[in-house]
């Protein structure tokens, strides 16, 4: 009898501290969610003035799921870019998630497939700032906060989407209202709280200086470029500070 209570009381124990994480995952992200409305905005109304369907606004954002990528695909398949070009660009875009893969690899996998395939498609900019813990992803409970932070982020991204759907056919063109900057200010937030050394601020200040003198030079590439620029001078002042 003893041991059959110990058992249930470990039980509620363990579904108490899964439901703290799921709630504290969205409201964790719940800031996050409220910065990039904005940017769902006019993710949504710049496909239907570009000739999308309201069917065909909505998928981009459910399937793609890809801020930047959406808003540079449209503009592209609208100008009837060519479909190879239109592959590249957005694959050289959305590069960045490659990275945030391996990096957080060791922490994942040893999970089960079941648990490493949704956290790879909602392994966004935003869920990747949360993934620095050394913990991360590592125990089931800590695997139901990033989930549900980060599905909480698809949620969110997708009826931004939508209103911008419907106010893209209700409201005069949105893309005058200056909404792309808050594309900017996202990642600011999610940069600035990661500097915490001298090779990471460096590795910024690199990225960013070089990105705004390749791009007003013209050159194409500018943020393949300025990211490896930055990546560079992180790399080499981490190496020199190692013992």
């Amino acid at each position: 009898m003893g041991h059959a209570k110990g058992y249930s009381s470990h039980t509620k124990r363990a579904a108490k501290l899964r439901q703290r994480a799921f709630i504290k995952g969205q409201l964790d992200m719940m800031p996050l969610n409220l910065a990039v409305l904005p940017w769902g905005l006019l993710c949504g109304s710049l496909a239907m003035q570009n000739g999308f369907s309201l069917i065909e606004a909505q998928l981009m954002s459910l399937l793609v799921f890809a801020g930047s990528a959406q808003l540079v695909a449209i503009e592209l398949i609208a100008n009837d870019t060519p479909l190879l070009t239109i592959a590249i660009t957005t694959f050289i875009i959305s590069s960045r998630h490659f990275l945030y893969g391996l990096a957080i690899r060791q922490k994942v996998i040893a999970q089960p497939l079941r648990w490493r395939l949704p956290v790879s498609f909602v392994l966004t900019d935003e869920l990747f700032a949360f993934s620095h813990h050394p913990k991360a992803y590592q125990t089931q409970v800590r695997l139901i906060y990033a989930l549900s932070a980060g599905f909480s982020f698809y949620v969110a991204w997708n009826i931004w989407t939508l209103l911008g759907i419907v106010a893209g056919q209700l409201l005069p063109d949105l893309t005058n209202l200056g909404l792309d900057f808050a594309i900017a200010t996202t990642f600011i937030a999610l940069v600035i709280p990661a500097i915490k050394n001298w090779p990471t601020l460096a590795c910024v200040l690199a990225s960013g200086i070089s990105a705004a003198l390749l791009k007003s030079w013209g050159v194409e590439l500018w943020l393949v470029f300025s990211a490896l620029i930055g990546m560079s001078f992180g790399y080499v002042l981490s190496r020199g500070e190692q013992p």
